[in-house]
């Protein structure tokens, strides 16, 4: 009777154990790829406030997005039957931390183009002021002395105030790898102090000299000042990522520093990089946001001129009634909006 007990004990125990594993295997499992699928389409406005802008607007602007996920085994077996979504390798040599980093910093940098963009098209003028530098990545192969992570702001350096490229690299100018140095961070919202010792690293990749140094890859955030101050342009925080908002943010800004309603009552969604001199440029995953938009009923698309081809390709897989339009400048979108008929209620 013991024996048959123990037997089955042993039996509930095994499949336990196979039970738990399978979950792990599925579930937590991390595998090399990542998932992407249609994201959203979000209205700009809620998003981008000019200081005493002009807020009329009867229509909408809205950005689109490619929703990217880090994919497990149940994930990606999901994938394979969506016919809306692919796998794709995830980036090497990055974590997801890296990754998360690398977009909101794509992003700062997309909002500040569409700001010059708009303010080069209404005659603003505007200065560019660095806002904060923080830390990028890890490099590979290096080991920091201190606790580092992506996303860290480096506000100061044994006391002194860091606010850009050079005020980091006068601190660091006749320090030796060895030395210590107090280094202030912002993380979370949190301020963190820490005694670091520096590294010995390459003065540069084609170089046998070496340099005292955090170990560290800093990036450096700039904002953008109009001369006007009743034209700064601040936006809401966001958890959107990447660069390819930068076309829609340009309209929405634009709109707020003129007068009347540029969106003459339409929906309008749509894609594409921008730089300061309004050139827009081509994105990923076009396909994705073309469903998104169609999604939210967006009436007109504005996709960068390379993409148009793999847009108009989904855009008829979906049968959607959604006009696109190529656009290669913010002025060829202007040109078009300027064309239509005000929409009547």
């Amino acid at each position: 009777m013991r024996q048959q007990r123990n037997s089955q004990g042993l039996k509930t125990t095994l499949y336990l154990i196979t039970v738990i594993f399978m979950v792990y295997v599925v579930v937590f499992m991390p595998t090399p790829y990542m998932v992407n699928q249609p994201g959203s389409a979000e209205e700009i406005k809620p998003l981008v406030k000019v200081h005493d802008g002009d807020p009329a607007e009867k229509g909408t602007f809205m950005l689109t997005t490619v929703s990217v996920s880090y994919a497990n085994i149940a994930m990606m077996v999901m994938a394979a039957v969506n016919p809306d979504a692919e796998l794709s390798p995830k980036p090497k040599n990055i974590s997801k931390q890296e990754y998360t980093t690398e977009q909101v910093y794509y992003m700062a940098q997309s909002q500040s183009s569409a700001m010059m963009a708009a303010y080069n098209k209404a005659g603003i003028p505007y200065k560019m002021v660095t806002d904060y530098i923080f830390i990028v990545s890890i490099p590979e192969g290096i080991t920091p002395k201190g606790d580092f992570r992506s996303g860290d702001k480096i506000i100061e350096i044994n006391g002194q105030p860091i606010h850009q490229f050079e005020d980091l690299a006068s601190i660091m100018k006749n320090k030796k790898p060895g030395d210590q140095v107090t280094v202030t961070l912002i993380r979370d919202q949190q301020k963190i102090t820490q005694h670091v010792e520096l590294i010995s690293l390459k003065s540069d990749q084609e170089s046998s000299m070496t340099k005292a140094g955090l170990g560290v890859n800093i990036g450096q955030v700039q904002k953008v000042e109009p001369k006007d101050p009743s034209k700064q342009v601040t936006f809401t925080s966001t958890n959107i990522g990447g660069p390819s908002a930068g076309l829609m943010f340009s309209l929405e800004i634009y709109n707020q520093l003129t007068q009347g309603d540029l969106s003459k009552g339409y929906r309008i969604a749509g894609t594409g990089t921008i730089d300061e001199d309004g050139k827009v440029g081509p994105i990923g995953g076009v396909q994705f946001k073309i469903i998104a938009a169609d999604r939210e009923h967006a009436e007109i698309f504005f996709v960068p001129e390379s993409n148009y081809q793999d847009a108009a390709k989904k855009a008829k897989q979906i049968g959607t009634s959604m006009k696109l339009v190529p656009v290669k400048t913010m002025d060829d979108a202007l040109r078009y909006i300027e064309k239509l008929p005000v929409k009547s209620e």
